[in-house]
């Protein structure tokens, strides 16, 4: 049985999204759902849930909790927080791993200083999985938690990406690209030039660079950045996606003929938003900690925090921090 804690206190609307998937995930997965946060505003919300009380779901009480707006100070003071009692949860091993749609800077922060990092990893790093237009996710890295990197750091983002992707997303020999401003090996700056012949080193199926568009040509399976770029190439494409969905709904509804037409097209464009939903993604593991650690959009829904619990459960049982000591041992020899 995987337990799983939930940061029921961190995300903009918190705690409904957070109680609902949290209802939501103990009913499909039947795993054991932590609520971490004030117990009685958790157990007024539960109470719009009739039946939660026979689901595998339980209050773990914290009487402080992470704002957007809290700096390192609060960190520091704010000990009985929902994210630093999840990330205690996971550390005493009465969790297999925990998630939060709070504050992301904090959320790393807790998680590096309470789980501690893997053995050989230098920072860990924020992985996004988008959509492509073959049909396979893309594992991006990093998206936000280190905005400064070295190659060292880049070339470990390109072995715990190809872990991720192969042991967690089923991809067989996945494919890792270097995000540049073009495919050829001598365009760049100076931080891709040296990162490149550090991939070449490793053992892992290197392509070499990418560019932007790749992101969702299904070209790469893993695509390495410093979290600078990765994550205004993450925000980048949340902005287009809803300009895309307003677009269409607004063009499609314009006049009658476009009204059949969005009648007739509306199970499409249900597909399509599906495909691009933040939401069933879940979040975004952070890399080489040790402890399942997801990261949430803060706006997530109910749907958001059920398919995160899912990902957390299969970081957690795919044995993943072991697998990157592991093979960080071996490239360190190579």
């Amino acid at each position: 049985m995987i337990t799983i804690a939930i940061d029921a206190m961190g995300g903009d609307h918190a705690p409904k999204p957070e109680v609902a998937g949290a209802i939501l995930a103990a009913r499909q997965f039947g795993h054991t759902i932590l609520l971490v946060g004030d117990q009685d505003v958790i157990a007024q919300e539960m109470k719009h849930h009739p039946g939660a009380d026979k689901l595998p779901i339980e209050v773990v009480h914290a009487s402080e909790h992470i704002t957007m707006h809290d700096d390192v100070k609060a960190l520091r003071s704010k000990r009985d927080s929902s994210m630093h009692v999840c990330a205690r949860l996971v550390a005493n091993g009465k969790a297999d791993g925990f998630l939060s749609a709070g504050n992301t800077g904090a959320c790393m922060a807790i998680a590096k200083t309470v789980l501690g990092k893997v053995p050989g990893v230098d920072r860990p790093a924020l992985s996004g999985v988008f959509p492509t237009r073959e049909g396979t996710p893309v594992v991006v890295l990093d998206v936000g938690a280190n905005v400064d990197c070295d190659p060292q750091m880049l070339a470990q983002f390109g072995l715990m990406g190809e872990i991720y992707s192969r042991l967690v997303l089923k991809t067989s020999n996945p494919r890792v690209g270097l995000l540049s401003i073009g495919e050829e090996e001598h365009k760049g700056n100076n931080l891709t030039h040296d990162t490149t012949p550090l991939l070449k080193q490793l053992p892992i199926n290197f392509i070499g660079n990418v560019e932007g568009r790749d992101l969702f040509s299904g070209k790469a399976d893993v695509i390495v950045a410093d979290g600078f770029v990765g994550n205004v190439a993450l925000k980048v494409s949340e902005g287009l996606v809803e300009l895309i969905g307003a677009t269409l709904r607004t063009s499609l509804r314009a006049n009658l003929f476009r009204k059949l037409g969005y009648l007739l097209s509306k199970g499409a464009f249900t597909e399509f938003r599906k495909s691009v939903d933040y939401s069933e993604y879940g979040g975004a593991p952070l890399l080489g900690v040790r402890g399942a650690c997801i990261i949430c959009h803060g706006r997530s829904n109910a749907n958001a925090i059920k398919n995160a619990v899912r990902v957390a459960a299969e970081f957690a049982s795919s044995n993943l921090n072991q697998r990157i000591e592991q093979e960080l041992r071996i490239a360190a020899k190579v």
